[in-house]
C-alpha cells in the first residue's frame, strides 16, 4: 500500500507540473491525490508497520503490534490515524486561514486603489533608474504583501508607464527575481516561509536577521548586471494615463501594510498562532473600510449601502480560492506520506549520502521545476533540527529564491507569465542566468555569514 500511495503522489504531482499542457487547473489533481492518499492509508492501516508521530517527531514504538481498533482506552492504529489526521488538518488550516486574511486585506487596499500611490513615486523616464526603483519596490513590497501580490501590483503599474511589450517583459522578469528574493527573508513574504514560521521552525526576528543580507545579495547582483544590458539603456516613451484615485488611497495603503506587519509583532507579544493576529488585522481593516465607504455613500445618497456590496464582501469574492484549495491538497498529501514514516526515512537516507547544505541547495534548484510548497512541506518531515537551526533558514532562502530560475518555478513567475504572456524559453534565454547568479550569490553570503 505504501508503493500505491507513493505512485498516487508522483502521478498527482506530474499532473500539477503539466498543468498548462493538460489544461487542468492544478487544484484538481492536488485535491484528488489528497483524498486517494488518505483513503489508501485508511484501507491499508492494519498492514502498516511504522507510523510517524507529528507531535514528538519520532516513529511510534511498537506500532506494528498495536490492534486496529482499541479497547479499554488502549491506543490503536485507528486512534493514531485519527489524531494524526486532525493534527495535520489543524496545522494546515492555520496556514490557509492566515493566507485568506492576508489576501483579503490586500484586496481591500486594491478596492480603494491604494497601490496606485506607488505610481506617483515613479517619475523617471530613464530605464536603468526605473529598473532600480521597480526592483527595490518589489523587494520591499513582497516582504509585506507576499511575492505574488507584489508582482501583480508592480506589473499593473508598469502597464501604465511602459507601452513597449518587449521592454515590459524584461522589467517583469526582473520583478520576479526581486520579489522572490524579498519574500524569502520575511515570515509573511512567501507561502513557504509562512509555513516554516507557523510550524515553529523559525522565529520572525531571527529569520529576518539571518536572511536579509543574503536576500539583498540575491536581488542586488542580478540588478547590477541587468543595468548594463542593452534592454535597460536609454529612456522610455512615457504614456500618460489618468488614474482613478480615491481620497483615501494612500491612507488605506499605509493602514493595510501596517496591519500586516503587525501580525508577527502580535505573535511575539502573545505567543498565539499568527492566524489570530491576522484575523484581528483583517477585522480592523474591514471596520475602517466600511466606515469610510458608508461615510462617502451617505454624502451622495440618503439611503444606507447594502453590506453585501461593501468593500470587505467584494474583497472576499476576489481572493484566490483555487490557490487555497491547492495548498490544502498538497499539504495534506505530504502529511499522508509523512504519517507512514516515508519522508522521515528518506531524510535519514539523504543525510547519510550528501552534506546537508548541498541537499538544501539542490532543493532550491529543484523548486524551479517542482512547486516549492510540497518541497518545503516534505523537508519539514526530513529534518528534526531545533527551532531557528541553520537548516531551516537555508531551506527558506533556497525554496523562496530558487524558483526564479524558471518562470514556472514560482507563483510570481506564473502570474507574470499570464499577465504579460511571457514564454518559457524567452525567460530561459534572458532572465534565468541572472536569477541563477543571484541564487548562488545569496548562498555564498549565507554560508559566509
Amino acid at each position: 500500500m505504501e508503493v500505491f500511495i507513493l505512485v498516487v503522489f508522483i502521478l498527482g504531482y506530474l499532473a500539477i507540473t503539466l498543468e498548462h499542457s493538460l489544461k487542468i487547473d492544478k487544484l484538481i489533481p492536488a485535491l484528488v491525490m489528497m483524498a486517494v492518499a488518505w483513503a489508501a492509508v485508511a484501507f491499508g492501516l492494519d498492514s502498516f508497520t511504522s507510523w510517524f508521530d507529528p507531535g514528538s517527531h519520532h516513529l511510534v514504538e511498537g506500532f506494528s503490534n498495536l490492534p486496529l481498533s482499541g479497547a479499554h482506552g488502549e491506543m490503536s492504529k485507528m486512534d493514531w490515524m485519527e489524531e494524526t489526521l486532525l493534527h495535520h488538518f489543524g496545522k494546515t488550516c492555520e496556514i490557509l486561514i492566515f493566507l485568506v486574511g492576508a489576501m483579503t486585506i490586500v484586496e481591500i487596499i486594491d478596492h480603494f486603489n491604494g497601490f496606485q500611490t506607488f505610481k506617483a513615486m515613479i517619475s523617471t523616464r530613464k530605464k536603468s533608474k526605473l529598473l532600480w526603483i521597480v526592483c527595490i519596490l518589489a523587494f520591499i513590497l513582497s516582504a509585506i504583501i507576499d511575492n505574488l501580490t507584489a508582482t501583480i501590483v508592480l506589473i499593473t503599474i508598469l502597464r501604465k508607464i511602459i507601452k513597449e511589450k518587449e521592454l515590459r517583459m524584461w522589467f517583469a522578469g526582473m520583478i520576479i527575481v526581486a520579489a522572490n528574493a524579498g519574500g524569502a527573508w520575511s515570515p509573511i513574504g512567501d507561502v513557504t516561509t509562512t509555513m516554516l514560521w507557523m510550524q515553529d521552525k523559525v522565529t520572525a526576528l531571527v529569520l529576518v536577521e539571518t536572511l536579509l543580507i543574503p536576500s539583498i545579495a540575491c536581488m542586488l547582483i542580478p540588478t547590477i548586471i541587468a543595468t548594463y544590458l542593452p534592454a535597460f539603456k536609454g529612456e522610455i516613451e512615457a504614456e500618460e494615463i489618468k488614474d482613478e484615485h480615491s481620497s483615501n488611497s494612500a491612507f488605506m495603503l499605509v493602514l493595510g501594510l501596517l496591519l500586516i506587519v503587525f501580525v508577527p509583532i502580535f505573535k511575539t507579544l502573545t505567543h498565539l498562532p499568527p492566524y489570530i493576529g491576522m484575523m484581528l488585522s483583517l477585522g480592523i481593516m474591514s471596520m475602517v473600510a466600511e466606515i469610510i465607504t458608508n461615510r462617502e455613500f451617505s454624502l451622495n445618497k440618503s439611503e444606507h449601502q447594502d453590506h453585501a456590496h461593501g468593500p470587505t464582501f467584494k474583497a472576499l469574492t476576489k481572493i484566490e480560492m483555487p490557490s487555497i484549495l491547492f495548498f490544502l491538497g498538497i499539504l495534506m498529501t505530504v502529511a499522508a506520506l509523512e504519517s507512514l514514516g516515508m519522508i522521515f526515512t528518506f531524510g535519514n537516507t539523504v543525510s547519510g549520502i550528501m552534506p546537508e547544505n548541498v541537499f538544501v541547495a539542490l532543493l532550491g534548484i529543484g523548486s524551479a521545476i517542482i512547486d516549492n510548497v510540497p518541497l518545503v512541506a516534505a523537508s519539514m518531515g526530513m529534518f528534526q533540527d531545533a527551532m531557528d537551526a541553520e537548516v531551516w533558514h537555508f531551506i527558506a532562502y533556497a525554496a523562496g529564491t530558487g524558483g526564479s530560475m524558471l518562470i514556472i518555478g514560482s507563483a510570481a513567475g506564473v502570474v507574470a507569465m499570464g499577465m504579460e504572456n511571457i514564454s518559457f524559453f524567452w525567460y530561459l534565454k534572458r532572465i534565468s542566468l541572472l536569477a541563477l547568479v543571484g541564487y548562488f550569490a545569496g548562498i555564498g553570503v549565507f554560508l559566509i555569514l
